[in-house]
């Protein structure tokens, strides 16, 4: 019997360390610090001590048999899965895995219209063809979640040969899907449901947050570990069950989009995250959830607000008064010491975690009264009335109730050239246009370009959003197609 307390590749790691074996196997720093500054080595000398290779005790990602299968086991038994494959790439190698698992070229994918980039690129490496659902609007915030099953079932009635269904739950702002209705239309049709649960590694957790996409009936899903519990940056989870996903075909993928020299701290710390979380429990939010109440108890006396959302954990706060854009407002934090982990033109959004504690929300709040402050007597209000206007909406807003076309992403575009944002209208996309965060393409090559779309990027543009993808970093021109109108 699996014993939960038990943190079987970490333990296998430090047992390794305290052998002291002379290492003739890479890495190359062989454990010890070789810097010769006092620094750097303070910093990495422990973490040196367990970062190894693929050895006799140590396991192999590509193929376990001894303690990383073990952690796996535990991590399955944890989050409520069939199989469950640590990943070292985050979230990203997990998606990929899933659609090459899934799909051969010309395959057809339905897909969510706001996934992340990751999904696109997948698309792309499989040569599969999509189709972009339309996603449901959040009538309070006016925020786009993901399609609703009559949506889904409407595309599997126009498009019966599609191999999955292809959703993001929850969206950024803590908003998860009907993951459950849509399971149950997927499965009807024999068709396995994959989701990108990247922020929602704690849903299933505690009874304050909604349940996984698992307990919905997903049949693959991909957690990013590192977003909301407590692993390494680029340590998360691919989850398994039932028998409609390709398991065999999606592990293989694996093998090939992971590196074939894993990082054994990241694997170490997802061992250590699932110890955490099943030996502690709900009882690990606690203090998140309590730094969450002291910030929302505090809104009702300042210009500020934060949407109501499923997951508590996040916070999109915004200015009533319309004073302060979303991005705006991010500044005004970073300046007080609190950092966001993004904005859109309405809202800065928070993520609390197991790491979080009341004394962060109580910071939060006193920063929040210092920007009210000091814009409590200068400054005309922005023109951001109520609603939002996140990228999300301003994507769902082309076709929106339509069941479109089939796209193929594809990985060479063509022959490109750079004209005025505002004479790309008509034209194919030649480039991509993602805001990041929140990593959701608004235009991705080969799409033709619409009058929504150069609004919205013109939008984000002028309140001071990053992008990647586009050549012009001051966006005022955009790469686009010239050999043809559109390409499908």
């Amino acid at each position: 019997m699996n014993n939960r307390a038990t943190a079987p590749l970490y333990e296998a790691l430090i047992r390794h360390a305290d052998r002291q074996p002379h290492a003739y196997h890479v890495p190359g720093h062989k454990q010890r610090a070789p810097w010769d500054e006092p620094g750097a080595d303070r910093t990495y000398q422990e973490l040196l001590r367990i970062d190894v290779t693929e050895l006799s005790d140590t396991d192999d990602l590509h193929h376990p048999i001894g303690p990383i299968a073990e952690a796996e086991r535990l991590a399955a038994s944890a989050f409520g899965a069939d199989e469950t494959c640590f990943l070292v790439g985050g979230s990203t190698a997990g998606n990929l895995a899933m659609i090459l698992g899934t799909c051969d070229a010309d395959d057809l994918l339905l897909v969510q219209r706001n996934v992340h980039k990751s999904v696109i690129h997948a698309l792309a490496l499989a040569g599969a063809r999509a189709v972009f659902l339309p996603p449901k609007i959040d009538p309070a915030s006016g925020l786009a979640i993901a399609p609703s099953p009559d949506t889904v079932r409407q595309a599997l009635d126009r498009y019966p040969e599609a191999r999955a269904v292809f959703l993001t739950s929850p969206n950024y702002y803590g908003m998860p899907a009907d993951v459950k209705g849509v399971s149950e239309v997927a499965h009807e049709r024999g068709v396995p449901l994959l989701v990108d649960e990247a922020h929602g590694a704690h849903f299933g957790q505690h009874p304050d947050v909604p349940p996984s996409a698992l307990q919905g009936g997903a049949d693959a899903v991909v957690q990013s570990t590192h977003k909301m519990l407590t692993a390494l940056t680029m340590g998360a989870m691919l989850h398994l069950q039932g028998e409609l996903a390709s398991r065999g075909a999606i592990r293989q993928a694996l093998r090939m989009v992971q590196s074939s020299s894993p990082s054994y701290p990241i694997m170490a710390s997802l061992d250590l995250a699932r110890r955490q979380l099943q030996v502690k429990g709900k009882h690990m939010f606690e203090p998140a959830l309590k730094a969450t109440r002291v910030v929302r108890q505090a809104l009702v006396e300042l210009p500020f607000d934060a949407l109501e959302v499923a997951d508590p954990l996040k916070l999109s706060l915004y200015d009533r008064t319309g004073r302060l854009s979303g991005f705006e407002l991010q500044e005004a934090l970073e300046r007080e010491g609190c950092l966001a982990e993004m904005a859109d033109p309405r809202h800065a959004v928070l993520a609390f975690g197991p790491g979080s504690r009341p004394a962060d929300g109580e910071a939060l709040v006193a920063a929040l009264r210092r920007i009210a402050e000091a814009g409590s007597a200068d400054g005309e209000a922005a023109g951001l009335n109520g609603g939002a206007s996140g990228a999300t909406v301003e994507l769902a807003s082309r076709g929106f109730g339509e069941i479109p076309e089939p796209v193929r992403i594809r990985r060479h575009t063509g022959e490109t050239q750079a004209i005025p944002l505002d004479q790309a209208v008509g034209r194919v996309a030649g480039e991509w246009v993602i805001p990041y965060p929140p990593g959701i393409p608004m235009l991705f090559p080969g799409e033709p370009v619409t009058s929504d779309a150069i609004a919205a990027i013109a939008r984000w543009r002028d309140r001071g959003a990053r992008f990647q993808g586009a050549a012009d970093a001051a966006f005022r021109t955009i790469q686009v197609l010239t050999d043809m109108r559109r390409r499908s």
